[in-house]
């Protein structure tokens, strides 16, 4: 299963626009036929996994059973690419195929049949995300944010964005590392998210939850000026720059 996460940054007074197509996405997004499932999605400040949200960062999450060979246009569709050029938005796109993991989403397993672990030890990309419990919410909130920012200084992260369905309650984390033992090493060796991890499990914080592991495929753009994955993935040609044929 294939799955393509976008990440658009809409310049300054314009994130209005952003907002709006949270709304507007859902109509394309419903009647495109190459789509088993979807997700339009904020992102936290300044991208990370915050409890502000970021008006002017937004987030569109895909699932495909393949990857057209010769598509100009992103699986999204025309008209969502339209409105991402029209207004200016710095866009960055990453392809992945999901290889391990458990959990629901909306109660379904949305990237198949899933093996809890595989061999590969490669670059990889990790999706976490769950359905916070209202009467949990104080104390996720409470906990994470000093995991969150103890991430970016773990040794073999790469980069990270915090995205949700929902403010403060459908929250998910999305990260990639030089290699799975890296990403280990963060997430059960780091005292501050082990402990957190133990928590979740004993004052069950979630209705829902999931996490999976992806290989990165391609990826195009840039976030903030910057292309995280630049030498580490191939390059997507065939959504990069300007639509064609449209």
């Amino acid at each position: 299963m294939y799955s393509t996460l976008t990440i658009v940054r809409y310049p300054k007074l314009l994130g209005i626009a952003g907002f709006i197509s949270m709304a507007i996405f859902r109509v394309p997004l419903l009647f495109n036929k190459q789509l088993s499932f979807w997700k339009l999605m904020g992102c936290g400040k300044n991208g990370t996994f915050d409890i502000y949200p970021d008006w002017r960062q937004w987030a569109i999450l895909t699932v495909h059973n393949a990857i057209p060979e010769k598509q100009v246009i992103p699986v999204y569709g025309g008209f969502i690419h339209q409105w991402f050029h029209f207004f200016g938005c710095e866009i960055f796109t990453i392809t992945l195929e999901a290889m391990e993991g458990h959990g629901s989403w909306d109660g379904k397993p949305v990237f198949g049949d899933l093996a809890k672990q595989t061999d590969y030890n490669g670059l990889i990309a990790v999706l976490t995300r769950a359905t916070i419990r209202l009467n949990k919410l104080s104390s996720f909130w409470k906990n994470v944010n000093s995991v969150a920012q103890r991430m970016a200084d773990a040794p073999g992260f790469i980069t990270s964005v915090g995205i949700g369905e929902v403010p403060w309650i459908k929250q998910a984390t999305f990260s990639v590392w030089e290699s799975k033992e890296h990403m280990k090493q963060f997430a059960y060796k780091m005292q501050e998210h082990a402990a957190v991890i133990k928590a979740t499990r004993k004052e069950n914080w979630y209705s829902e939850d999931m996490f999976v592991r992806f290989k990165p495929i391609a990826v195009s753009g840039t976030l903030n000026g910057i292309n995280p994955l630049a030498g580490k993935v191939g390059s997507n040609k065939q959504y990069h720059g300007q639509y064609q044929g449209l």
